[in-house]
């Protein structure tokens, strides 16, 4: 019964991770690429390539994750099994939500709607 509460919570642990790295990706192919060089930090392009290995990363964990959930349940207790890409994973999507999407909110974009005292 406990093993089968873990290996659960394991299972999700590698869905919030894998949401996390797509999440970071499709933000990331949003915004405008000199929105990145003004804001001082990396190049479009190297987060578009960080971004996409940590989501095959993530993915592919998450993947077999749930396949040996299904397969072992809760008979016995499959471990974190996360290993150092999904690790690598989750450390590059967080870099990128935390530090550099705030810097590049609002930069470059869509314009044209945004006056003196804000979109209008």
């Amino acid at each position: 019964m406990i093993n089968g509460i873990f290996n659960l919570l394991f299972l999700a642990l590698a869905g919030i991770i894998f949401g996390m790295s797509v999440y970071a990706l499709v933000h990331a192919l949003r915004v405008p690429a000199d929105a990145f060089i003004s804001a001082g930090k990396l190049k479009k392009n190297i987060w578009l390539l960080i971004l996409g290995l940590a989501t095959l990363f993530s993915a592919i964990g998450a993947y077999t994750y749930l396949i040996n959930f299904m397969y072992v349940g809760g008979q016995q207790l499959l471990g974190i099994g996360l290993g150092i890409f999904s690790i690598a994973a989750v450390v590059a999507a967080t870099v990128y939500i935390v530090d550099v999407k705030p810097a590049v909110k609002g930069m470059g974009g869509r314009g044209g709607n945004n006056g003196p005292y804000g979109p209008w």
